[in-house]
């Protein structure tokens, strides 16, 4: 009865996935869970019900490609600046562990007669990238084995995960890692941000100040002949002048030696002369543009001091480029904040809509680049197919922001919710339409092969990666794991390097390899399709 009906009803069986799959997703076993890959599961167990129950192609083929895209836009700016110097190292390095992982599982694919389908899905299982599965499903176009490596997949896919966090809990306590040693040692800026006030002893520009701190104080109010203004880059400081300094603590010691000494009473506690606000960046026009090019000195006697960004909030920089969603600190004589507000939009309500128009050409661009098709020797056809042609796109276009009166940029939650929403409709597709092959190759035997190869594949790659990481080529420790996360594009082991680590090195390594990573898994998956 419940089977027919769902039969009958494609998008009724889609929100019973989606929505059972999070349910599952949430069940912790030893400090593991599926997360999101619930869904996944669900959708199997659903479609091996019954085939009936499958839904329509068209399901996964939209959420795929919003996926991707998404990610895209929003791993853009910063994918750019980490192709120099560490980053470019880490990328290198990550692509030789896949090219490693690769030769491993056309070897086992052999030894196990896997056959192409499953030695392809096996490969985006262990390396637990969806995007790869749907290049590889893509490339079967329908065709008898189009289920098997969503079988393999979901088969390898949580013993990879186990298999890292294993590995890592096991070698961070052999090698007695210290975390806290290595974030001193990477100066990273997770430090709140404080005001204080100084009296200036000696002449000196502001941004010298901001100069010798590299960056991590600067000067917002300036005192001068009893008028209250705010502190502009080419601003000389005049001994007997009061000046209140933003930045860490460490960095507000230093600044304030380098202007004179720390002042007995605080200059920002009078806000009549100038109030400060959170500001929401809403107007897609400033989009792209840097601080320095929005003049708010000359046009509103205002500075911007801090710019909050999804959860981090960071000093401001003349040259920090604004995004959609950024909550800026603005400094400003109480008189002009309206027009302030204006100017920068300040509305929450316009943050949270779409703009269809970018976001729909953005994923046509990326969908016609994915239909290209390369010749590889020997036969066969190389393409980005719908996950690598949208993730392309989406890197360049996140990178560039904006192209004339086009914002491409998303705000933070609207991309996360679009980013979510695209890969819970993935899963659930690929899930029901391998349920039935999934059922079949459990009940040969075939099973247990994968899940046991899958497990010792990813431990030798766990081990593999952290020991040259940080062993030999002396990364920290919270590099490697990120590096590490990054290769298996598991969000899961990210989550946990973080937790182990205590500070943001697994994630700023994570951010810089895993574009590359996705790219490379994706080309190479159909690649083995063809070798195998």
């Amino acid at each position: 009865m419940i089977v027919d009906s769902l039969s009958g009803n494609p998008l009724l069986t889609l929100f019973v996935v989606v929505g059972g799959g999070f349910l599952v997703g949430r069940v912790r076993i030893g400090g593991f869970s599926l997360g999101v890959a619930g869904v996944l599961f669900t959708g199997i167990a659903l479609g091996a019900l019954d085939a009936r129950l499958k839904l329509p192609e068209i399901v996964y083929l939209l959420g795929l490609g919003l996926f991707v895209y998404t990610m895209g836009l929003s791993a853009g700016p910063g994918f750019v600046g980490s192709l120099r110097r560490a980053g470019l190292r880490w990328n290198a390095f990550a692509l030789a562990a896949i090219a490693g992982v690769a030769v491993l599982v056309v070897a086992l694919s052999w030894l196990l007669d896997l056959g192409r389908a499953k030695g392809a899905g096996f490969f985006t299982g262990v390396l637990t990238n969806t995007p790869a599965l749907a290049g590889v499903v893509e490339r079967l176009d329908g065709g008898p084995d189009a289920n098997l490596p969503v079988v393999a997949y979901s088969l390898a896919y949580p013993v990879s995960v186990l298999a890292c966090l294993v590995g890592i809990s096991v070698l961070q306590r052999a090698w007695g890692v210290d975390y806290a040693a290595e974030a001193r040692a990477a100066h990273l800026t997770e430090q709140p941000i404080h005001n204080a006030t100084a009296d200036v002893r000696r002449p000196v520009t502001v941004k010298d100040v901001v100069r010798a701190t590299g960056g991590r104080a600067l000067i917002g109010r300036v005192a001068h002949a009893g008028e209250v203004t705010v502190a502009e880059p080419d601003l000389r400081l005049c001994p007997g002048d009061r000046v209140t300094i933003v930045g860490e603590r460490d960095a507000i010691a230093d600044a304030t030696a380098i202007v004179g000494e720390a002042a007995p009473e605080r200059l920002d506690t009078d806000r009549s002369r100038l109030d400060v606000r959170r500001i929401f960046v809403s107007d897609p026009d400033l989009v792209g543009r840097r601080i320095k090019e929005l003049d708010l000195a000359r046009r509103f006697g205002a500075t911007i001091t801090r710019v909050r960004r999804g959860d981090t909030d960071s000093l401001a920089d003349l040259n920090t480029v604004l995004e959609l969603g950024d909550r800026v600190r603005v400094l400003a004589p109480p008189t002009r904040m309206k027009e302030i507000s204006r100017y920068f939009g300040d509305s929450y309500k316009e943050l949270g809509e779409v703009n269809i128009a970018s976001l729909s050409l953005g994923l046509a661009l990326g969908l016609l680049l994915g239909t290209v098709s390369l010749p590889l020797p020997g036969g066969g056809q190389l393409s980005l197919g719908f996950a690598g042609g949208p993730l392309v796109v989406g890197l360049l276009l996140g990178a560039r922001r904006r192209i004339g009166p086009l914002v491409w940029q998303l705000p933070n939650n609207v991309n996360w919710s679009l980013r979510q929403m695209g890969l819970v409709l993935f899963l659930a597709g690929i899930g029901t339409r391998a349920g039935q092959s999934f059922v079949a190759t459990v009940a040969t035997g075939d099973g247990a092969k994968l899940v046991a190869a899958a497990f010792v594949v990813c431990l030798l790659v766990t081990v593999g990666v952290l020991w040259l990481g940080h062993r030999v080529l002396r990364w920290p420790m919270g590099v490697a794991t990120g590096v590490l996360a990054a290769v298996c594009t598991q969000p899961a082991t990210l989550g946990f390097a973080v937790e182990q680590a205590d500070n943001e090195l697994p994630e700023r390594a994570y951010a810089a390899v895993y574009p590359t990573a996705m790219i490379v898994k994706i080309l190479l998956a159909q690649i083995l399709l063809t070798v195998l």
